[in-house]
């Protein structure tokens, strides 16, 4: 048998109507036959029965019939549903919370963060600021490895330009430790497993402490600023040098060499694209191919820049050297020389790049066009799906797993500079922070329903008697 229909207030007092339910005073005196008394447990504000008499946490109603005559089946239902319907309000009050809410501990999901950050570059520091300026409970997991480490100066970042990538880290986490809630410790994190609960999904990180220690926290958003590794080949004075007048990104690290003497590292097929972001800075430029020339190649390069790729170097005076490389020898460092405190000033290094014919050429500037990957594997080992060797994210960084964020050079918008890094992590916070609340939302609804027929269900077979009795009508349904 269903339960009573009963919908809003005038249908609900044509059944209480219906059903003769009237108060009488406590002092009132009755036979059995004519009253019977439903005393239910828990005092109930804002109720709809009229005249409820309320004592030390119990509510008392009385049922007067108007005949000695025991109420029908279908009478007994329609007394019961008006009860029902008089608790209704009470319910929605009390419904349980979501995951993560304060109000109801019972039903609450508590994970040690709000938010893990893993990788403490750029886009982790700004999305653990991010975090601190909302008050999400947030750490962030530092292994101590970056790609601009390397690197002498850090430029194009206004407010910063031409200071040190280590004392821009170190500057970023001193502001962002006045912070009460955002947090940062040293470790590499190993595992990023998704877990369940209560119907609420969170995150188990796993991660080495530097002390050796192995540790898990949970979280129910992560954020992955894991970065990239440059794939270098084995030539002999290539990685002594990389970073130090042999650079990967000409945004980063072109203008202090403007002017002077220029070459290109890496295959054919990348290389035009590289000369095309250099040419303002010095038409002094020798592409140096190492045996990539080829005839797949050059339809390759018209792929990646445009038509007549040879044609637009020949026109800048650009010269291409096939000739394979030996070595690359340092003759000049430009670190010896004393630093201006401008944000920007040249630098003087110089190189002979030695080739397997016995001949060699000398640069002042090397631009490395080699490819790269992922400095982390806790991306793909967690299961996000992966584009072109980056993790694959929509424009809120969002990837393939609910809950799993990828900024910087990691993620898969092909944009690798610090200004990208710093507005990915910012972005991908704004997102999770709403989102979370959004969840909220959500599983009040899903828990207010279910929490509302667990309690309706209680209610019923408190007021329902027991088979053979009047007020029994049915189980519920």
């Amino acid at each position: 048998m269903s339960t009573p229909a009963l919908v809003g207030s005038r249908l609900a007092v044509r059944c209480r109507r219906a059903a003769g339910l009237v108060a009488l005073p406590r002092s009132s005196t009755s036979t059995t036959a004519n009253r019977r008394t439903l005393a239910v447990a828990g005092a109930l504000k804002g109720g709809h029965l009229p005249s409820r008499q309320r004592r030390k946490g119990q509510m008392r109603v009385h049922i007067r019939t108007r005949s000695k005559k025991l109420r029908s089946p279908a009478e007994m239902r329609g007394i019961v549903g008006a009860l029902l319907l008089s608790f209704l309000p009470r319910l929605v009050d009390a419904a349980p919370s979501h995951c993560g809410s304060r109000s109801v501990p019972a039903v609450e999901l508590r994970t040690d963060y709000d938010v893990i950050v893993v990788g403490g570059g750029p886009s982790g520091l700004a999305a653990l600021s991010a975090l601190g300026r909302v008050r999400r409970r947030a750490l962030l997991v530092d292994s101590g490895e970056y790609r601009n480490a390397p690197t002498r100066h850090m430029h194009d970042v206004p407010g910063f330009d031409g200071i040190p990538p280590a004392l821009y880290r170190w500057a970023a986490m001193q502001q962002i430790s006045h912070y009460e809630t955002a947090h940062a410790i040293n470790g590499t994190v190993t595992h990023v497993d998704a877990e369940s609960n209560k119907g609420c999904s969170y995150f188990t990180v796993t991660m080495d402490i530097r002390n050796g220690t192995i540790t898990s926290k949970t979280a129910r958003k992560v954020i992955l600023g894991t970065g990239l590794r440059d794939l270098l080949p084995d030539t002999p004075g290539l990685r002594e040098s990389f970073g130090q007048g042999i650079y990967w990104c000409p945004w980063c690290d072109g203008m202090e060499h403007a002017d002077q003497s220029m070459g290109v590292l890496g295959s054919f097929e990348k290389a035009v694209v590289a000369v095309a972001e250099i040419i303002t800075l010095n038409t002094d430029v020798v592409v140096l191919a190492n045996g990539t020339v080829t005839n797949e190649a050059r339809a390759k390069a018209e792929e990646e820049f445009a038509p007549n790729s040879e044609a637009y170097l020949g026109d800048h005076g650009v010269r291409v050297d096939n000739r394979t490389i030996s070595r690359i020898v340092r003759l000049k460092h430009g670190a010896d020389e004393k630093r201006s405190t401008r944000p920007t000033a040249p630098e003087h290094d110089l190189f002979r790049i030695d080739f397997d014919d016995g001949s060699s050429i000398e640069r002042q500037v090397l631009f490395a066009n080699y490819p790269s990957e992922q400095q982390s594997a806790v991306g793909q080992q967690a299961g996000v799906d992966m584009r072109a060797g980056r993790m694959a994210v929509d424009s809120n960084m969002l990837t393939s797993i609910p809950g799993i964020y990828a900024v910087g050079d990691a993620n898969s918008d092909n944009s690798t500079n610090v200004l990208h890094a710093l507005y990915t992590g910012k972005r991908a916070v704004v997102h999770l922070h709403v989102d979370l609340e959004r969840e909220l939302s959500g599983t009040l609804r899903k828990r207010s329903s279910q929490s509302d027929a667990e309690e309706m269900r209680k209610i019923w077979a408190r007021v329902n008697g027991e088979p053979g009795q009047p007020l029994y009508a049915g189980e519920y349904r």
